[in-house]
């Protein structure tokens, strides 16, 4: 109705920022060229931020560009899930109608969550929920903004990010990291001087700091110069000297404090002004007429932005009265009239002050008037405010009897909008009013929706209410993210248990055991298992029932990942049958999953990978979205430890399609890390190290964090970068998982890395504590690896002596442990012949024959990088053998095979024994020395002719004397002889020329000159 007005007193002439109009004047053009981009604004509160996005937009609209603005508001942190990108995609409907419907035809009803404009929200797909489909809601937004910037510029700005909810931070990251293509500009605004130390936007900005598509401003405060200029823009003529100091001191550049300055400075009486900022910001308040005022003090406990009919309804004038206020609090420059029709604060520090100048008992009396007429009249807000703005009406009402009902509504609200944090810090704010709600109110209150197998209440007994809000804040903590929160919330919930004498509710402590078995895992405290096997305890005697079906579920899947036997395997059939019985198709899935993996790890693999197959398939029929976060990864997984790395890549690049499709994120990060698995396996390790950056990149959760950098550091490691090796394992390392498919492999590592930097004894140490943790052996993809390590630690240390004392312990201990793992398939048994070989070659008994068995188990399994290893052995053997022709033609195989996969170690120990054993590496080598080699191995003529006398056992005196040398040149000659044959003694020296042909017997006949 007022929205044509204009707020005074505003310079009509922009002011300096330079800089800053470049640096988005770049982005919009990078944004233009098909890459979008983001831009942070920061400043404190009033230097501009504003007014420099409502400028820039405004030079973006007059170039093409489509603009769409929303704002945080402060109830956000109340759980307002959202709102600014509801804001910005309902603005962006107004001004594109059906073209928007159009670009969201196939999901409008998941994104109805975000743009009820779109229609009725629809189910999850399949049995997702919670965090599958709130990741598949950010992908589905990421995907609509995508389309509609492919033929158009669009500029989306989001200000006051300072107030934002996570969830909403959570959806831009995401759109910050994942927007791949697309004309889009995303600016966001924040104050920069409320950012303290904890504030939840510091690690955002942090984050984003690091990523090459985002750049971040801070604006400065005014000059004097700029001062001057913004003076006489609001005044329509240059400011006198007086003036400008006075403004200048007073508003020390602040832009916001220069325009109020300038208002009161036009014919203001002295002293009028109060050196409190706060007594500033209110002095145009204090100057409209009464009926005005009480406008301006409602609205801003109303919100940043309250709509109309609201507000008449709140203050309670007459439609035209009501106006004539609005009309002055509007030309004061104090509210500014929405395009929804709403009114805000032109500056949020107005509205502050307000509120902060009201009463104690004023602030509760207007907040329960608003929540009043709010529940009287529902349709007055927006729908998917309307919980939030409820609850925080009536919270800051001081009602208890009414604010916890409707927390705890909102906190139903959240999570059915995907917003966990919101959901978890409504229902804390449900917990401190518990105390004060009447007992009447507290036994009414029942959640409203299920709680993952969680046994809903069916008494009125308060207390078992209670519990069911501790059972959804378990959830929404998990599922924000908040593993701390939610096992200090199930400790809890068992305590309230534990005072329950007499009643005993064992169905619900259960449950809570299960979440904080899977709790414990997840913060790396322990496997989890004491606490399943509470929970199973107290199911004992109880007919079956979800929470059944969920514990032995559970159960089943710890048995696979860390005690993979038979009695695991009969426990997940009986999880499969049980889930069966009570209908939970959910959690039979997640069974017959665990199933699977058992049978392939007890060596029924074809059984286990059609129970696993067969959940793949109904997951990409029906759409089982929470069944995908397992089915493809699990199933990539153990095809490659079969050694069908083939196989495994094929499922995993069919998973990254459908991550995508369904907007799994941190499901990505597991497909790419396995894909990298498969990549190194098949000896295409550049491929590999794409595949566990992308991992990395779309990795959201500790453990997926760490399985990036386990990835990064077997890369290294092979390619010999020791420096970013450690970087990465000790990332790694930071999720301590006992499991073997975690502890295994970080072993393996500290071991290599232990043995390449020559520290025998502390990889003997490693592997022997690695033993001795008792873990069970897991399987041979993790297990067999580790082993191998700790024999090539013992087999690169032989002859050092240092490592003398220990080794034969070393290595039968070795023997021991590698005699207890599995060897059911091929590539198992094939690491039980390398790591038995690299043995003997450490005990001085390995020969060409057990190299060759090796290379044999290693054929058709696709391991070219093991493959090349075993040929470089088995060619050092044949040469120790005086096979030289077969040496030869291994050792340039291993050297070829070795190189295009970056696997610098193992080329230069084949370039060392090429040295070492005169042996070509190419054809070109061999056609350059001939058909007898080069006998020079890097010898001057004269030092040939020194080992030709060294070789007859002459001493440096005697060669002195035969060759017309002195002594000393004559030791020198030795020593240099020694280091190039890298030998330790003469006497070795002289065996190594014998059987190597280095020295003929016509050589040592007739010395040259």
């Amino acid at each position: 109705m007022l929205h044509d007005m204009r707020t005074n007193p505003l310079s009509p002439v922009f002011v300096g920022r330079g800089p800053e109009r470049a640096a988005l004047a770049e982005g919009l053009a990078a944004a233009d060229a098909g890459g979008p981009q983001a831009v942070l604004i920061g400043g404190e509160a009033g230097v501009g931020k504003t007014r420099l996005v409502d400028q820039f937009l405004d030079e973006a609209r007059a170039l093409g560009a489509l603009t769409a603005v929303g704002a945080c508001v402060e109830a956000g942190a109340d759980g307002l899930p959202f709102a600014p990108v509801s804001m910005v995609l309902r603005a962006l409907h107004r001004q594109l109608g059906e073209e928007l419907t159009r670009a969201a035809t196939g999901f409008g009803g998941e994104l109805a969550r975000l743009l009820p404009e779109l229609g009725e929200p629809t189910a999850p797909m399949g049995t997702a929920r919670d965090v599958e489909v709130r990741a598949r809601l950010f992908e589905l937004t990421a995907r609509l903004l995508e389309s509609l910037a492919q033929e158009r510029l669009l500029v989306l700005a989001i200000e006051d990010l300072h107030w934002s909810d996570r969830s909403t931070r959570e959806l831009l990251a995401y759109l910050f990291r994942s927007l791949q293509r697309g004309r889009l500009l995303i600016i966001t605004t924040y104050r920069s001087d409320d950012i303290h130390r904890r504030h939840p936007l510091r690690p955002f900005l942090g984050e984003l700091d690091r990523l090459r598509t985002v750049r971040r401003l801070e604006l400065d405060r005014f000059t004097r110069d700029e001062v001057r200029s913004q003076l006489a823009g609001i005044r329509g003529s240059q400011p006198s000297d007086d003036l400008l100091d006075h403004v200048y001191r007073r508003s020390d550049g602040n832009a916001f404090f220069v325009e109020e300055l300038a208002s009161v400075s036009c014919g203001a009486r002295p002293g009028m002004i109060s050196d409190s900022v706060r007594d500033l910001l209110l002095v145009r308040v204090e100057a409209l007429p009464e009926t005005a005022q009480r406008v301006v003090r409602i609205a801003a406990e109303g919100g940043s932005c309250v709509e109309y009919g609201l507000l008449r309804a709140v203050v309670g004038l007459g439609e035209d009265e009501l106006i004539e206020a609005l009309r002055s609090a509007v030309g004061a420059s104090i509210l500014i009239p929405q395009d929804d029709g709403s009114y805000g604060f032109r500056h949020a520090l107005v509205r502050e002050a307000v509120d902060d100048d009201l009463l104690p008992g004023e602030r509760s009396r207007i907040s329960r008037r608003f929540a009043e007429v709010l529940e009287a009249a529902p349709e007055l807000v927006a729908s998917e405010q309307r919980p939030a703005r409820l609850a925080t009406y009536w919270y800051h009402a001081h009602d208890p009897a009414k604010a916890l009902p409707a927390v705890v509504s909102a906190a139903t609200d959240a999570r059915c909008r995907h917003a966990y944090a919101e959901q978890l810090h409504l229902l804390e704010r449900g917990l401190e009013l518990w105390d004060s709600a009447p007992d009447e109110v507290r036994s009414g209150l029942r959640v409203a929706y299920e709680a993952e197998s969680y046994p809903l209440c069916a008494c009125d007994d308060p207390a078992l209410s209670f519990l069911d809000m501790l059972a959804e804040m378990t959830l929404a903590a998990r599922f924000a993210g908040e593993p701390e929160r939610g096992l200090s919330v199930v400790k809890r919930a068992l305590r309230v248990l534990d005072t329950m004498e007499g009643v005993g509710h064992p169905l619900r402590a259960a449950w809570f055991w299960t979440e904080r078995s899977r709790l414990t895992r997840w913060l790396g405290r322990g496997s989890g298992w004491d606490e399943l096997g509470t929970a199973q305890r107290l199911l004992e005697g109880f007919p079956p029932s979800g929470v059944h079906a969920r514990v032995l579920t559970e159960a089943a899947a710890w048995g696979a990942v860390h005690q993979p036997d038979e009695d695991s395997l009969a426990l997940a059939e009986r999880a499969v049958e049980l889930c069966r019985e009570v209908g939970d198709e959910k959690a039979e899935v997640d069974a017959l999953l665990s199933r699977g993996a058992l049978l392939v790890e007890i060596g029924r693999g074809e059984e286990g990978l059609a129970d696993m197959r067969a959940v793949a398939e109904r997951v990409k029929r029906f759409d089982l979205v929470a069944a995908f976060t397992r089915s493809h990864v699990n199933l990539q997984s153990v095809l490659e430890s079969m050694g069908r790395s083939d196989e495994s890549l094929a499922v995993a690049n069919e998973g990254i399609r459908l991550a995508h499709r369904y907007g799994l994120r941190d499901t990505q990060s597991w497909i790419h890390g396995n894909r990298a698995d498969a990549l190194f396996s098949l000896g295409r390790w550049d491929e590999s190290e794409a595949a566990a950056v992308d991992a990395r990149r779309t990795a959201q959760h500790p453990v997926t964090v760490s399985l990036a950098a386990e990835r990064l550091v077997r890369l290294a490691l092979a390619r010999g970068d020791l420096e970013t090796a450690e970087t990465e394992l000790a990332l790694m390392s930071e999720h301590g998982s006992v499991a073997p498919q975690y502890a295994h492999p970080q072993a393996h590592y500290r071991i290599t890395l232990a043995a390449l930097r020559g520290r025998i004894l502390d990889a003997r140490q490693l592997l022997a504590e690695a033993i001795r943790e008792g873990l069970a052996p897991g399987t041979g993809v993790y297990t067999w690896p580790m082993v191998d390590a700790g024999a090539q630690a013992e087999s690169a240390a032989r002859g050092v002596p240092a490592a003398e004392p220990g080794a034969s312990e070393a290595i039968a201990a070795i023997r021991e442990f590698a005699a207890t793992l599995p060897r059911r398939y091929p590539v198992w048994a094939a690491w039980a012949q390398l790591v038995e070989a690299e043995l003997r070659r450490a005990d001085g008994t390995a020969r060409a024959a057990d190299w060759a068995a090796v290379a044999e188990a290693f054929d058709g399994l696709s391991r070219p990088f093991q493959r090349a290893r075993v040929e470089l052995r088995w060619a050092e053997a044949l040469v120790a053998e005086g096979d030289r022709e077969r040496a030869a033609e291994l050792l340039a195989r291993a050297h070829a095979a070795a190189r295009p996969m970056g696997a610098r170690l193992l080329v230069e120990e084949a370039e060392r024994l090429a040295q070492r054993a005169r042996l070509p590496l190419t054809p070109e080598q061999a056609r350059a020395e001939g058909p007898g080699g080069d006998a020079s191995f890097g010898l001057t003529p004269r030092e040939r002719d020194v080992l030709a006398l060294v070789a007859a056992g002459r001493s440096n005196r005697q060669i002195a004397e035969e060759l017309f040398i002195s002594p000393k040149t004559a030791s020198v000659h030795v020593s240099n002889i020694l280091a190039k044959l890298e030998v330790s003694g003469r006497g070795e020296a002289a065996a190594l020329a014998h059987r190597l042909g280095i020295v003929g017997a016509e050589r040592d006949a007739t010395p040259a000159a």
